[in-house]
């Protein structure tokens, strides 16, 4: 009731009333939804290298997979590519035949006929359980609703079997299972779970297809009948090929399989074990490859839950029973929390991913299993005598009620995740005014709405559209922001306007020297100050939460998205060569712009008399020091005390105008950032253990030319491994 008044929610699709209700199983399984998507959305493609190779002989072509699988490194890739190309002779080094078995199902449960359903036939949970109910109720099919997958010692098997001897579909395939001298019966597998109460689903009375029937009926009888008889029967058979292989010291392998006895496979037709051979192999046996190549792919992100994976994550999670799983998917959907495609695969509701926002939000975790979990065991354990039932209902409400008690103190989270998704409503009182932003200028992006100022769920400060989430425009502000303010005041050249001036104060010690604690900012892309404070201190987006990327909107063009994770990102950069630190270009080098500034901060520690400056990354005083080394003895040195800071500066350049340096403390050469991923992918390295005579060249051994040490002009090296690097 509180949402519902405040916004104005447009998830119904049709006449029904809109019911937005919390329950400890259906909102930990719009957990497993939601927490799926965020993961597609924050997944970020990373490109990854592998070498593959084949073989073609009188008897076919045998493809040879690498067995490091891939790797991230271009470069690394390119000189282990080029090693097999230089020696291209492949030796094989191992030649394993066996025979492989591929075991028959476990008896049917209620969860296993829901998954099986949804990944054969695409019903949803719902529907399977209808129509097995409508099976059971006319006698064709036991109770559809049990836990229980291992048949007891007493049911008479071979009976079930011969009733469907005269079925003109698998009616052959029955007699055959009783046919002594076929060999083709097996006493089933036990799955391990005994509910005590009902034996696994399998069918009761014989049918060829009853006239009444719908096509669901037919499938889903159809699957308990190939099921049963799929548990009786011996597993296929097959013999297996593996083939390992040797070029340059790398390893590669193919295999094949050639089914020699179909058995169960040959009515369960659901299942395949395809063949594919590939040609003989001996031992000690060399050939050159037909193809060797260097191939590129990308990592790709999960794909969204299907209804058979919601139900393995609930049944894992121990969310519900066999008998009310379906309810809880059906109530998501009436819900209005999740959709359902084609593909049976769920994606939340702007609705149902604000809800699961808001309570992540208030710091504990009701869409995660854990207390619908404990509350599932705690009732098993009053079945078996364990715990009492009114111990066990105590705690519950117990649990419950601080809850509710918490999310009623916390409830501007909600509706803070609701504003980020809903237009507010005119119902609403605005006690909740503070949650919504304030207007800061209309979206130059989707035209109709206006960017709000907003804090997001980190505390920090940004600035999106009303429209989110049809339109995602956003602008996210320097992560050191303390407080932010909406000014009457508007910027006369950022368009399209009236682009409000906010005044922003910042915390002191999260800015570099020479920036003023107070602010009238433009979020409109002409404001210089903002820009470098954002390049310096980065941004305290939710996208490091959430996974979507940022936007951010320059004077003169479209919002643009930036990483949605720096480090990440600025890792494949190359190293500034004022600083040596990525994440930057050398012309706009922060310790080269604020090199007058360390001048001018030059002073004495306040607490100790010591000479110090403030550091140019984090703001922490830096202590004047004096070298210990062999070619610097006595020489004064500046370098921060945090451990989590590279800052280092010689005091005599300070003095002669230069820029401090941020230098790693570790070994530079021996860790350099891989230029190849960034602007200059297609270069390798050769000879790499000899430095005089290393030379950069491409995947087809061409040299480069015109590449040089940005620190020496050497062509032989890059800057980053540069002998005269912090000399």
């Amino acid at each position: 009731m509180l949402l519902r008044d405040r916004f104005v929610i447009d998830s119904a699709q049709d006449d029904r009333n809109l019911v937005l209700s919390y329950g400890p199983c259906q909102f930990p399984t719009l957990g497993f939804v939601v927490e799926r998507y965020w993961e597609i959305q924050s997944h970020e493609p990373e490109e990854f290298w592998t070498i593959n190779c084949t073989h073609r002989s009188d008897e076919g072509l045998a493809s040879f997979s690498w067995m490091r699988g891939h790797l991230f490194d271009y470069t690394s890739s390119v000189i282990l590519y080029e090693m097999c190309v230089e020696e291209p002779t492949a030796t094989v080094t191992k030649v394993q035949q066996q025979e492989k078995l591929k075991y028959p199902p476990y008896p049917l449960s209620t969860i296993e006929l829901e998954k099986r359903a949804s990944r054969y036939f695409r019903m949803s949970s719902e529907q399977t359980m209808k129509v097995a109910e409508d099976l059971y109720q006319a006698g064709f099919i036991s109770y559809p609703r049990t836990e229980t997958d291992s048949f007891s010692s007493r049911t008479d098997l071979h009976t079930i079997v011969q009733e469907h001897q005269e079925h003109p579909v698998w009616g052959s395939y029955a007699q055959r299972l009783l046919d002594p001298g076929a060999g083709l019966w097996r006493n089933p597998s036990n799955g391990g779970h005994d509910d005590k109460a009902h034996p696994p689903i399998h069918p009761t009375k014989f049918s060829a297809g009853e006239s009444r029937w719908s096509q669901d009926h037919h499938r889903l009888y159809e699957l308990v009948v190939r099921h049963f008889l799929a548990c009786v029967s011996q597993p296929a058979v097959g013999a297996e090929t593996v083939v390992e292989i040797d070029i340059a010291g790398e390893r590669f392998s193919a295999s094949g399989r050639v089914i020699l006895a179909k058995n169960y496979l040959d009515v369960y037709r659901f299942e395949s074990w395809g063949d594919s051979m590939i040609p003989t192999h001996v031992q000690g046996q060399q050939f050159i490859p037909a193809t060797l190549t260097l191939d590129s792919g990308v990592t790709r992100p999960p794909p969204l839950l299907s209804e058979a994976d919601l139900l393995s994550c609930m049944d894992k999670a121990g969310i519900g029973t066999d008998a009310t799983m379906h309810d809880h998917i059906k109530k998501l959907l009436d819900r209005f929390y999740v959709t359902k495609d084609a593909n049976t695969r769920f994606s939340p509701t702007n609705l149902g991913e604000a809800l699961v926002m808001g309570y992540d939000d208030m710091g504990y975790e009701l869409w995660k299993p854990n207390l619908r979990s404990l509350m599932e065991y705690d009732m098993k354990e009053v079945s078996v005598g364990n715990k009492s039932k009114a111990e066990v209902l105590a705690t519950c409400l117990q649990q419950m009620k601080a809850c509710f008690l918490d999310a009623k103190v916390n409830k501007v989270k909600l509706l803070e995740a609701m504003a980020i998704f809903f237009n507010r409503s005119d119902r609403s009182n605005g006690d909740d005014s503070s949650a919504l932003g304030e207007n800061v200028r209309p979206c130059g992006l989707c035209q109709e709405a206006n960017m709000v100022l907003k804090k997001n769920r980190d505390g920090n400060f940004m600035v999106g559209c009303s429209g989110f989430p049809q339109c995602r425009n956003a602008v996210w502000l320097p992560g050191p922001v303390l407080e932010a303010t909406i000014t009457n005041n508007i910027c006369n050249s950022c368009t399209p306007g009236p682009v409000y001036l906010i005044q922003f104060k910042f915390r002191q010690l999260e800015i570099p020297p020479g920036f003023n604690v107070n602010h009238l900012g433009c979020i409109g892309g002409c404001d210089e100050t903002l820009r470098q404070l954002i390049e310096i201190c980065g941004t305290g987006s939710r996208v490091q939460a959430r996974g979507r990327p940022p936007t951010t909107t320059p004077s003169n063009g479209p919002p643009t998205t930036t990483p949605s994770n720096p480090q990440r990102s600025n890792s494949r950069q190359a190293p500034c060569i004022y600083c040596y630190q990525t994440g930057h270009a050398s012309t706009d080098c922060p310790s080269r712009i604020s090199a007058t500034r360390h001048v001018q901060s030059h002073g004495m520690n306040q607490q100790n008399g010591e000479s110090s400056i403030p550091c140019s990354t984090c703001g922490t005083p830096c202590v004047l020091r004096t070298a210990n080394t062999a070619n610097n003895r006595g020489r004064k040195f500046y370098s921060c005390s945090s451990q989590a800071c590279n800052f280092f500066v010689w005091e005599d350049s300070l003095n002669n105008g230069s820029a401090p340096r941020s230098a790693p403390r570790q070994n530079i050469s021996s860790s350099a950032s891989n230029p190849s991923r960034r602007g200059g992918r297609g270069r390798g390295v050769q000879n790499a253990g000899r430095a005089g005579d290393v030379t950069f060249v491409s995947a087809t051994g061409e040299p480069i030319s015109g590449r040089r040490c940005f620190v020496c002009g050497d062509p032989s090296h890059f800057a980053n491994a540069c002998p005269s690097r912090g000399s």
